[in-house]
């Protein structure tokens, strides 16, 4: 089967298209109030809500969960932290939720919604992206507060634009971005468009992005490490294979995956 992403789509959106699936996979879906155990593995329905960044690793689990269990069909919706909080808070269907930082994960917790306690499995500190050739000349952190540039950074309720208003306080810089961008995908997407000077994404970001992009490190960024926390969700409508989600994410393969993807090991 073949591990789909779902837009970012409003609550209601997203409930709608739970309920309506037009393919025998999504049939399926409909009756995945439990995993199934035909020929012994997973089958329906798997639906995971996680931060943006991890959009290129998790994919390849979900493809991996897949190839071992094929009657499962793992599905993404890959956004910013802040908007799938509110999406699993609200109601929204979804199985495991992953944020890119403790806080968001907080909001899920704090309304009793986890089935077990959140795991933290990787940290991500962030990085300056700019254009192949650097036309904008860019040094360092001290040029986001450069009116003359064009900057992006994420929105503050994201995690990513936590983190840069944690590093630009640590650097004692004025930033002066000139759009905050709602995940950081968004972020570096500007950068791999030409459409600014640089961003402020992530490290694994710009690793993801290979040639499209050049990144530069600061010292900065070790100020705001972000812990990125993992759980199945207490209303899971599949709740053997969320477990085995974030079993597969918090084992050593799993581990390695994210550490090949630019993440670091937690307490590392």
């Amino acid at each position: 089967m073949r591990t789909r992403a779902l837009l970012a789509l409003p609550v209601a959106a997203l409930l709608a298209l739970t309920a309506c699936g037009g393919s025998s996979s999504d049939d399926t879906a409909s009756g995945s109030s439990a995993a199934g155990e035909s020929g012994g593995g997973l089958s329906g329905t798997l639906t995971v809500f996680a931060a943006a960044s991890l959009t290129d690793v998790f994919t390849g689990l979900g493809d991996q969960l897949e190839k071992e269990n094929p009657e499962l069909d793992v599905r993404f919706n890959f956004a910013g932290s802040d908007a799938l909080a509110t999406q699993v808070t609200q109601g929204a269907p979804a199985d495991v939720f992953a944020s890119a930082n403790q806080k968001q994960m907080k909001v899920v917790t704090d309304a009793g919604l986890q089935a077990a306690d959140p795991a933290i499995f990787a940290e991500n500190v962030l990085e300056i992206a700019v254009p192949q050739g650097n036309p904008g000349h860019i040094t360092g952190l001290k040029d986001f507060a450069n009116a003359d540039l064009t900057l992006a950074v994420c929105a503050p309720s994201v995690p990513c634009g936590a983190a840069a208003q944690t590093v630009f306080t640590a650097a004692g810089i004025d930033a002066r971005p000139d759009t905050e961008e709602t995940d950081v995908k968004a972020a570096l997407n500007k950068v791999q468009l030409g459409e600014v000077d640089a961003a402020l994404v992530y490290a694994t970001d710009v690793q993801a992005a290979g040639d499209q992009v050049e990144g530069i490190e600061f010292p900065q960024a070790d100020e705001a490490v972000n812990d990125y926390p993992i759980c199945a969700l207490k209303a899971a409508p599949n709740p053997d294979a969320a477990r085995a989600f974030v079993d597969l994410v918090t084992s050593d393969e799993g581990q390695k995956a994210l550490t090949d993807a630019g993440f670091r090991t937690p307490g590392s």
